[in-house]
């Protein structure tokens, strides 16, 4: 039986990935008592970044959203990897979105609610989280958006 946040997942018309394979010396999640942390997942999807480039500059706001959503998903799946089920999460607690930015590029919160609003979607009240939109000059692989996902599990 699926689980109801991967059930919703599916309604949204989306699909949990598989674990996205580290692109460098690291683990993908970390289970430490009841709190799973992610690494940074970028917006890889079926092996390709959705969009490379600074965000206000070759990547736009709405592209960068959706990178944001993109990123969400392959942290879940990242918190998948450990939990078996994400219907564990009890709790999304903390999120980072890193968003590399044109240097007169300041809206970096809206691109991050593209992966807050997600988890909104996908684990209702237990979604909301406290959060960081930090704008960066660069991601790996010149990605426009990298996130990271602290949740607690039961």
């Amino acid at each position: 039986m699926t689980s109801a946040p991967e059930s919703r997942i599916t309604e949204l018309g989306l699909t949990l990935p598989d674990v996205v394979a580290p692109v460098a010396s690291y683990v993908p999640a970390v289970r430490t008592g009841s709190y799973v942390y992610t690494a940074g997942q970028l917006p890889l999807r079926d092996g390709e970044l959705m969009h490379v480039g600074k965000v206000g500059a070759a990547v736009t706001l709405e592209q960068a959203h959706e990178c944001a959503r993109q990123c969400a998903l392959n942290a879940l799946a990242a918190v998948r990897s450990v939990t078996g089920d994400l219907s564990a999460v009890t709790r999304v607690v903390k999120m980072v979105g890193f968003v590399a930015s044109a240097s007169d590029f300041t809206a970096q919160p809206k691109v991050v609610n593209g992966a807050s609003d997600l988890l909104g979607e996908i684990f209702d009240d237990t979604g909301q989280h406290a959060r960081s939109a930090v704008g960066v000059a660069v991601l790996p692989l010149d990605a426009p958006v990298e996130v990271e996902l602290v949740v607690e599990v039961g």
